[in-house]
Parts: structure tokens; C-alpha cells; sequence
């Protein structure tokens, strides 16, 4: 296995979830080397670059933004996921971390005047008048966009319960990874909208994009990358995976064997590899 493949990353990552005799025994069983204590920072230029050019759900964008860290908030900048929403509030300072309140510095090269243009029925209308008056999809996105930080969303829950937003307004608020659970479950909770949501990418935690989401390459790729770049959020989905990795892998080294061979085209969840691994084995 190449040491520096994200294949090997993402072995890499329930490697760590085991013992370290038992991970050791592993790796020389799959030719895979003890990581570096730290990586070279050509090494991390790399793998940063890859990650902003791998499609993942916004929900990912949004565990990196809640660090607060402006060079961070730069990196999801440059993703191929972020969206006006996100490219906004980082130029505006706009902090994620819950509790925090304090702006956030923005990290050169980016300033305030790369903010995506401000849409014209928002400066009509202002916030809610402008959700109000979109009647399709994209000006609801547009109008979307401008929610900015918790006061925003508290105009947007207080505007709803005075009288519902229209749908196309519900549905873009509903898919923004940040917004606010409480009004999400009051912009619509049947299981349908339920689904379309989860769909979009809106996940619940770390938790269960390492169990549910597939497949398990891309997902343990994603999370091998957490530590460096969502560090509050990635135990999260250790401690999901970690006894079932534990269970079923441990100290078997011939199961991490078929492991490293089926991960390149497994097509399944986690969970599902890690289970058929063991059983092969």
C-alpha cells in the first residue's frame, strides 16, 4: 500500500482506532509505515488541496468553520462545496463555534470586497421581505445566503412564526448546514423533507456521517483529515467507529489484510466494510 495514498490515510485512520501493538502488527502485515508525528508541510499543502477539490457534505464545511480559525476559514473558501453562504460569512467574520460571539479574523489574500454580491431583492426588501418575495428556488438561495449569524436566524424563526415562510424560502433555509436545529424542525419534519434534507447534505454529526454515508473510502479519507482540520468535532466519529473496529478488526491481522484490498472499490458504508472485512477474514 503507498504510504502516501489516501487509501492508505484511510486505513490509517481505524489503525488508530485499535491498540497500538494491535496497529502495529497490522501495518507491517499491510506494508503500511507508522505515520510521521508531523507532516511536512508540502505533505499537508497536498492533502489540503485534495480535500478542497473532493465534493463533501456541507455539513463537513461547517465542522471546519465552527474551529473559528482564519486559515481554516480560508481553506473552505477555496472548497469545491462551499457555497455564497459560506464564502460570505467568512469574509464578514461571521464566528460558528457555538457561544462564540467575537468576529473572526479574516486571513489574507481574502478581504471583504471578494464577498459574493449582495442580491438585489435583498437590498429591496431587506432579509425577510426578500425571502418572502422569492418565488423560485434561486432567489430563495440568494436570499438564504444573507442569514448571517445567530441574529439572523432569530429574525428568520421569529418572521416564520409570525406567518410561515413560502416553500421555496423553507426549503433553502432548511438545507444551510448551520441552521439553527429547532428551526429546521419548525420549517418542516415529515420524514420526506426529513430525507431531502439528509440528501443535501445537512448531516447530524460526525457520528453519523461515519456510519451512514458511503462510500467508506471517500468518508474515512474525509475524516482521516480531522484532525488538522475540524480537531473539536472528529472524536465524534471515532467513538462511533471505534468498537465496532475494535469488535470485528482488533488484533486480526488478517482481516486488515482484506480490508486494505477491498477499500479501493468497496462501495458500502463503514460500518458495512469493517463487518465484511472481518467476516472474509
Amino acid at each position: 500500500m503507498y504510504e502516501n495514498s489516501t487509501s492508505s490515510r484511510a486505513v490509517g485512520f481505524l489503525l488508530d482506532l485499535v491498540e497500538a501493538d494491535d496497529a502495529e502488527r497490522a501495518r507491517r502485515r499491510i506494508g503500511l509505515q507508522q505515520p510521521a508525528t508531523e507532516e511536512s508541510l508540502d505533505t499537508q499543502r497536498k492533502l489540503f488541496s485534495w480535500w478542497t477539490q473532493t465534493a463533501v457534505p456541507s455539513s463537513v464545511l461547517l465542522w471546519v468553520l465552527e474551529e473559528d480559525d482564519p486559515e481554516l476559514n480560508a481553506i473552505v473558501w477555496r472548497h469545491v462545496s462551499a457555497d455564497d453562504a459560506m464564502r460570505r460569512a467568512i469574509v464578514r467574520g461571521v464566528p460558528h463555534g457555538p457561544g462564540r460571539t467575537r468576529a473572526v479574523r479574516v486571513a489574507k489574500p481574502l478581504a471583504r470586497d471578494q464577498e459574493p454580491p449582495v442580491p438585489g431583492h435583498f437590498t429591496q426588501y431587506g432579509l425577510i421581505g426578500a425571502l418572502r418575495a422569492s418565488t423560485s428556488m434561486g432567489p430563495a438561495r440568494s436570499a438564504a445566503s444573507m442569514v448571517l449569524g445567530r441574529p439572523g436566524w432569530q429574525a428568520v424563526t421569529d418572521a416564520d412564526r409570525e406567518r410561515p415562510l413560502p416553500g421555496y424560502a423553507r426549503w433553502a433555509l432548511s438545507v444551510r448546514p448551520d441552521c439553527p436545529p429547532s428551526l429546521r424542525a419548525q420549517l418542516g419534519s415529515h420524514a420526506k423533507f426529513a430525507h431531502r434534507v439528509r440528501q443535501a447534505g445537512v448531516i447530524e454529526g460526525p457520528a453519523q456521517y461515519a456510519t451512514a454515508w458511503s462510500p467508506a473510502s471517500k468518508v474515512l479519507q474525509v475524516l482521516s483529515l480531522g484532525r488538522p482540520l475540524f480537531p473539536t468535532r472528529v472524536q465524534e466519529a471515532e467513538d462511533a467507529l471505534r468498537p465496532l473496529v475494535r469488535d470485528h478488526l482488533g488484533d486480526r491481522e488478517d482481516a486488515w489484510a482484506v480490508l486494505a484490498q477491498l477499500i479501493g472499490t468497496f462501495q458500502g458504508s463503514v460500518p458495512e466494510l469493517v463487518i465484511t472485512a472481518g467476516a472474509i477474514a
